[in-house]
């Protein structure tokens, strides 16, 4: 949504917040009252609230400070002192920001380093920002409205135009027809065009997967997913200065990702955005921003490059720790060993200067390794073929042939698959996967399952099965009471898929993506399946943990069957490609880099 708020309101949200002081984590108690607040503010609300990193009151549970360094009216942005602190934890520690107009910056770290956070700070302004830069945050879907997506594109666009042509008046009236400020107006009016409002919003819309009749469909008819689109659509459509994109791709197939990432990386204006797909960050950034160790550290540069660079610095910083504490080792010795003689301790005594001047410059640090959780899947049961089969199978949601998503299929899943499935949305990838379960019947044809197969499946509402307002701790050891009491085994099994220290005491409501979708993998693990339906598993996992689950998926000695956006998961792992279209599933003969290469051919913009 767009994030543009009186000076006002700003004013007292400031004001409140320094009346509250530093945020603290909810306590029990504190948890219950919201629980059991008036009518009308329920638990759901209090959760909602908690989501959108607001206390019990709507207001922002971030503390921030920052420090304008460009000049306001300037299309860069440079921040100095740049901190920020959540629920009295802190993220950032006195650190630089500068983005340059034209720049599209990749936002790392790891899950729960507070990449989210930080984007919401900058949409609220909770940093001086000038006010002659317009911010959207793309980070919730469109309202559900009775408006099709392509109105909902085109009247957010409008009350953009009108938006910049009041701020026009009242410019001129304030400051005169001379203002600085002005001239990026009158561009972004002239680039606006609405005489083509229509056909560009289609475009992109069609681009984000939509077709000739979904793109007339009411928003309000619309699953989150695909009003997410119409955020994005929006987002892009209205080309903000500062356009803030919370992985954009969670919602989209891979033929959208290829449009959306052929699109982004021309794009003219200041992009800061959150993606754990490598391969899409190489195609879109120019530069990389790393939250490690409360910093913002700018590299840059794509993915790739600041890897490399990353690589080198980590190198050289370790051959200078490990010669400095080689000489700090080599002058202790030289003190213990001086004794009483003069001229011994006199030149004891020059060194040990040396060693404190050494010491109050400050010493180098080791490199901070970055922690690798290895996701293990447990061993399981073999099981003979065919453990799961299609033999001519059709089927549609309204049983009628005429409207049948697939016809007369075939195809297997054994012990050894890895099967990507591939394809647009709506072709029914998803699908395929909720008749492998049982969850749909076909109309025509035998679905064979062996007697033994269990199968584990994570999908991409999977997060719905958790309790928010518990915390990852409590809500294993309850779901899982006839397994273990025990508050050290429970720690353990989050611990093996990467949750640990108070993330695994925190509330879930104030967890990060990626941190809630590890407490489902420990759910799956925990269930033993010897074949895994994996729906979207990398949505909200940083780099690193995608890594791992694709080497968690190699070495499990089961079946696995995915569907997913992100290629390189499909690189590492994928044996056999299917994609999926024309009411059938047709196996791909090359690698997903070349499936890939197939879809950007076809990218319009």
């Amino acid at each position: 949504m767009s994030v543009s708020a009186s000076k006002a309101k700003r004013d007292a949200k400031k004001a409140a917040k320094l009346a509250d002081g530093k945020m603290k984590k909810l306590t029990k108690k504190e948890k219950e009252k919201l629980e059991n607040q008036d009518e009308g503010d329920s638990a759901a609300d209090a959760i909602a609230k908690l989501k959108l990193q607001q206390d019990k009151d709507g207001l922002s549970d971030r503390v921030t400070t920052g420090v304008l360094e460009s000049l306001v009216t300037s299309r860069d942005i440079k921040l100095s002192s740049v901190s920020l602190l959540f629920h009295g934890k802190v993220l950032i520690q006195d650190s630089t920001l500068e983005l340059n107009y034209g720049r599209r910056y990749g936002l790392l770290g790891e899950n729960g380093c507070g990449k989210s956070t930080f984007l919401r700070a900058l949409a609220a302004r909770e940093y001086p920002v000038p006010e002659n830069i317009d911010i959207y945050l793309l980070n919730e879907p469109a309202e559900p409205t009775e408006y099709s997506a392509l109105e909902y594109v085109v009247r957010e666009a409008e009350a953009a135009l009108a938006a910049m042509e009041k701020e026009v008046e009242d410019i001129i009236v304030e400051d005169g027809p001379e203002s600085l400020l002005l001239e990026p107006l009158y561009e972004r009016i002239d680039e606006m065009d609405p005489s083509t409002f229509e056909a560009r919003a289609a475009i992109i819309l069609t681009g984000l997967g939509f077709n000739s009749k979904t793109i007339k469909k009411k928003t309000k008819d619309m699953s989150g997913g695909w009003r997410m689109r119409v955020a994005l659509a929006k987002a892009l459509f209205v080309k903000p200065t500062l356009l803030l994109l919370d992985d954009p791709t969670a919602h989209l197939d891979l033929e959208a990702c290829v449009w959306l990432e052929e699109y982004l990386k021309n794009f003219d204006r200041i992009l800061i955005l959150v993606s754990h797909s490598q391969d899409f960050l190489n195609g879109v950034c120019s530069n990389m921003i790393d939250m490690r160790m409360k910093k913002l550290l700018l590299y840059g540069g794509n993915y790739d490059a600041y890897a490399k660079t990353r690589e080198e610095q980590e190198t050289n910083q370790m051959k200078q720790y490990n010669k400095q504490q080689e000489e700090i080792v080599h002058i202790k010795k030289f003190i213990a060993s001086a004794g009483t003689y003069a001229n011994l301790v006199r030149q004891a005594k020059s060194r040990q200067k040396i060693l404190d001047k050494m010491e109050a410059d400050g010493l180098i640090e080791p490199v901070a390794q970055d922690k690798v959780f290895n996701f293990r899947f447990p061993e399981v049961e073999r099981l003979p073929p065919p453990v799961l089969a299609f033999d001519d199978i059709s089927f549609a949601y309204d049983g009628k042939p005429e409207n049948n998503l697939y016809d007369n299929l075939s195809f297997g899943v054994d012990m050894d698959s890895r099967v990507a499935l591939v394809g647009p949305n709506g072709v029914g990838k998803s699908t395929l996967l909720k008749i492998m379960t049982g969850e749909l019947q076909t109309q025509k044809g035998r679905v064979s399952r062996h007697t033994h197969i269990k199968l584990g499946v994570y999908s991409q509402h999977s997060a719905d099965q958790l309790d928010l307002t518990m915390s990852p701790l409590e809500f294993v050891r309850e779901k899982y009471s006839h397994i273990s009491q025990d508050y050290q085994y429970w720690r353990g099994q989050l611990g093996r898929f990467g949750l640990t220290g108070e993330g695994q005491t925190s509330q879930m409501a104030t967890l990060s993506e990626g941190q809630r979708s590890r407490v489902v993998f420990a759910l799956l693990a925990l269930e033993k399946p010897n074949i895994l339906l994996l729906d979207e598993p990398t949505n909200g996992l940083d780099i690193p943990t995608i890594d791992s689950l694709a080497d968690a998926i190699n070495e499990f000695n089961g079946g696995v069957v995915v569907v997913s956006h992100d290629f390189r998961l499909l690189d590492k792992i994928a044996k056999d490609i299917f994609v999926v279209e024309n009411k059938t599933a047709t196996r791909w003969d090359s690698s997903i880099a070349e499936y890939k290469k197939k879809l950007a051919k076809n990218v319009v913009l």
